[in-house]
């Protein structure tokens, strides 16, 4: 099969946008919403790492394994270790394919393998884990998968491990969110607008500056990725050269401007609480002839003059 050149490009910038998430490993924290789903970009990085060669394992919790594995072919399914925790979460059938310690034991036992190659583990998802496990339990364990090169108390040494975590953002408060989001090496927010998703990804690199793009794609029924151009931004329409601007002060009912007369005329004004020396002159020194004013004072017999208790006359 022979690509485009365009298509080559296309597909050159969805492997991209795919290893850019991959490449830093640690936790890459994949939050969604109701109305932007993330499950889709879940199983397209799942596909990327199995393309890979990377060993996949997979914690489902909220859909059925077969839901999950609807979409992906025969080759990318035989790939996957899917570790069922929705079928019987509390393990109440006693079977002997269940992990002990449930999703984290599961976790546990990735983390103490002895293959040396990358790994990839994708948690389906973390909001269920959130809701039957401690915060702080949760994120001690994926610190201690997603944070080390190799196990505590294991001197084999073990290659890089990616954790893929599905959160809901919308069921939880800001503390348990806020935990994750400080333990992830990879933060992409799922959006969009105009029923186009987008992808704002924060990559956190040891002793460097965080770094933040957008990429704007559709998944495909393969989950592959398709990666678009963002929407154009409304903006203001454009204005005819040949239609003169329009001047929005024409139709006011006062002026915002002032002419020289105008101008010259306010300068001038005196205004009555301001005294120049001639009025302040004028009011201490009447002019000869001009009649001048006394007032008399003459106490009732319910005035108070007492200065030490002015406010005798109010019983108080």
């Amino acid at each position: 099969v022979t690509l485009s050149e365009g298509a080559r490009a296309g597909t050159g910038r969805e492997l991209g946008m795919l290893d850019s998430l991959l490449s830093l490993g640690g936790l890459v924290l994949l939050r969604d919403s109701v109305e932007w789903e993330g499950r889709s970009l879940l199983k397209a990085l799942i596909k990327k790492s199995a393309l890979c060669g990377e060993q996949v394992h997979i914690l489902g919790c909220e859909v059925s394994e077969e839901e999950f594995r609807e979409g992906f072919d025969s080759d990318i399914n035989n790939r996957l270790v899917y570790h069922d925790f929705f079928r019987d979460p509390l393990n109440w059938s006693k079977t002997e394919e269940a992990l002990p310690g449930g999703p984290l034991g599961a976790l546990r036992a990735i983390c103490k393998r002895t293959d040396p190659g990358p790994v990839t583990i994708a948690l389906d998802s973390l909001s269920w884990l959130l809701l039957h496990l401690p915060c702080t339990t949760l994120c001690q364990a994926l610190h201690a998968v997603s944070h080390q090169d190799s196990c505590p108390g294991d001197s084999s040494p073990v290659g890089k491990v990616s954790v893929l975590g599905l959160l809901h953002e919308e069921l939880h408060g800001p503390g348990p969110v806020g935990a994750l989001s400080s333990l992830a090496q990879t933060e992409v927010t799922l959006g969009g607008t105009k029923g186009q998703a987008s992808a704002h990804i924060l990559c956190r690199r040891p002793r460097q500056r965080p770094t933040d793009q957008t990429q704007w794609f559709s998944i495909l029924p393969d989950f592959s990725l398709d990666l678009q151009e963002g929407p154009s931004v409304e903006s203001q329409p454009c204005s005819d050269p040949h239609i003169p601007p329009v001047d929005p002060t024409t139709h006011l009912t006062f002026n915002l401007h002032l002419s020289k007369k105008e101008r010259e005329a306010r300068d001038s004004l005196i205004l009555p609480f301001q005294f120049s020396s001639e009025k302040q002159q004028a009011l201490l020194r009447p002019r000869p002839g001009q009649a001048t004013s006394h007032i008399f004072y003459e106490p009732d017999a319910y005035d108070d003059l007492d200065q030490e208790d002015p406010d005798d006359d109010l019983d108080i």
